[in-house]
Parts: C-alpha cells; sequence; structure tokens
C-alpha cells in the first residue's frame, strides 16, 4: 500500500489524463486538485474515524477519494461523468472498500443508497469537491432529505461558502444562508488558491462544514412556507421587507394588512431582510401562517 502514489500530483494527473484521452468539461465544471496537502486538509476537517462511512461527490480521477480511503471504513462516489469510470476503476483499485455509483446524485435516491450500502447508526460524513455550476442545488438536496448524516464539508466557490457562513446584517446573509443554517451549522475552515486545480478556475475556492443539528434552531408549523417567506423577503435586496412582503403577497394582502403583521411580529416595516434573524423571521412566518389561514 506505501508504495501508491499519490494521484493528486500534478505529474501524476498528467500522465492519467494522457492515456485516457481525457479532456475537461466545462459543462460539468471539471476542475481537479493537484495538491495532496489540501486534500488531507480537507479530509482531516471531516473528522472521520476508521469506523466512519463516506459520501464523495464528484470524484473526478480520485485524488480526494484516495485520501479518504486511507481514513474511512467504506466510501461511496457519485460520478455523473461515464468517462472517468474506467480511470476510477484503474486508480481505485487498490481500495476494496471503494464503491463508484455513475449516476447524477441530483436524481439519486441517497437515502435508499445507505441504507444498502452502510452499517445502521454509522458515523457517515459527505465530503466533496463540488462543481459551482450546481453546488448549491446538492447542497440543499442533501440537508432538505434529512440524511442520517454527521456532517457535510464540500469544497466549494468562496462566495458562495461566505454566503452559506453569513450572519445578519452583512452582505453576505440572505436566504441561502437561512436555508442551509436552518438544517446545520455553518462554517469556513479555510480558503483554497484557484492556482492547486487543473484546469484553473477564475475563481477561489474555500472548505465549508455544515455539522447537521439535530433539530433546527427555530419551530415553525410549515417549514415550506418559512423558506418562501424568506425568500420573498430578499427578492429585492434594496427594498423595505414590508415593500417585498407586499409585493409578494399582493394577490391575498393588501401593503397594510401586511404592515400590521409586520408589527404584530414586533418587527420595523422599514427594515430589510438582511437585518432579520432566523428567529425574527420564524416569528414572521409564523404570524403570516396564522392570518393567511384565517382568511
Amino acid at each position: 500500500m506505501n508504495e501508491i502514489k499519490d494521484i493528486a500530483t500534478p505529474q501524476r494527473t498528467k500522465k492519467i489524463l494522457e492515456k485516457y484521452g481525457f479532456t475537461f468539461k466545462k459543462s460539468l465544471g471539471q476542475n481537479f486538485l493537484i495538491d495532496t496537502n489540501i486534500l488531507r486538509r480537507i479530509v482531516e476537517s471531516a473528522k472521520l474515524m476508521e469506523t466512519s462511512g463516506v459520501i464523495e461527490v464528484g470524484p473526478g480521477i480520485g485524488a480526494l477519494t484516495e485520501q479518504l480511503a486511507k481514513k474511512a471504513e467504506k466510501v461511496v462516489a457519485y460520478e455523473i461523468d461515464k468517462r472517468l469510470i474506467p480511470i476510477l476503476q484503474e486508480t481505485l483499485s487498490p481500495y476494496e472498500h471503494v464503491k463508484v455509483i455513475n449516476q447524477d446524485i441530483l436524481k439519486s435516491n441517497v437515502k435508499q443508497m445507505l441504507d444498502e450500502e452502510f452499517k445502521q447508526d454509522q458515523d457517515i460524513a459527505i465530503v466533496a469537491n463540488l462543481p459551482y455550476y450546481v453546488t448549491t442545488a446538492i447542497l440543499m438536496k442533501l440537508l432538505e432529505e434529512e440524511l442520517p448524516i454527521r456532517s457535510i464539508v464540500v469544497m466549494i466557490q468562496k462566495e458562495v461558502a461566505e454566503r452559506i457562513a453569513a450572519s445578519p446584517n452583512s452582505k453576505d446573509y440572505g436566504s441561502l444562508s437561512i436555508a442551509a443554517q436552518f438544517y446545520a451549522i455553518s462554517e469556513t475552515v479555510f480558503t483554497v488558491p484557484r492556482t492547486v486545480f487543473v484546469p484553473q478556475p477564475n475563481v477561489d475556492s474555500a472548505i465549508l462544514r455544515l455539522t447537521i443539528r439535530d433539530k433546527p434552531p427555530v419551530s415553525v408549523t410549515d417549514k415550506d412556507f418559512f423558506f418562501e417567506v424568506v425568500r420573498a423577503s430578499f427578492t429585492q435586496r434594496r427594498k423595505t421587507i414590508l415593500n417585498n412582503l407586499s409585493q409578494y403577497f399582493n394577490s391575498t394582502l393588501s401593503k397594510s394588512e401586511v404592515e400590521d403583521i409586520l408589527q404584530s411580529a414586533k418587527i420595523e416595516p422599514k427594515r430589510r431582510g438582511e437585518s432579520l434573524s432566523m428567529e425574527e423571521f420564524a416569528i414572521l412566518a409564523e404570524t403570516l401562517y396564522k392570518r393567511q389561514n384565517t382568511l
């Protein structure tokens, strides 16, 4: 095992790609990491144990998969690009406890896979270098499905990581921050320069760790309605919460009724969405929900 050369070196990556005549597809957002130290730091951020199970999304040629396989009991990797399957079969051949599934994670039944591939009550983490163009969609699917996992550690665009981990009253804070923080405690672990990828992306990346909550920090009657109110409040960031909500609910509520609801929720109508905490959004959503359902 010690004789195996790491995949994530510029020379080995180039050799593997040339051997298979692999060309990068821009449409799949393919950027492969060529720095083993950064990969090891990502794995460390996931706090894996020898008995842990790992789900990876987009293994590429297996650079991160290999480092995960050295730490975890089992790794299941989802790869959408069928051209990479024969490459992964070769690069990951020393690791019998790795399974590659040629599927789009967004169309996959992850819960069923967990039941089939992992032990009951096993410690499970999701670790991935996510393609920029589907980062939010993948993260929200994994969070909303409320999978029996401990954490999600992902490398994503630095700006998106900052938005997800943002606090109220900051320019990055928005509906994505609230949606992610409803399900998990989010923190940016470290930044990754664009120079450690092939091909080089146009932006820097960051490692985001989402530790799944046992239960949401706020209690709401209708989760979908709560998120609807949050999104509506950020429709136009420069507008007040009164104007955004009046516009959104204009078919069922007049502007004065929305103002009355805000006053009932003890929220100053002239405030902007970015100034409201999750607790305030929960109170607002509950007040709106009751009013909507008594009309």
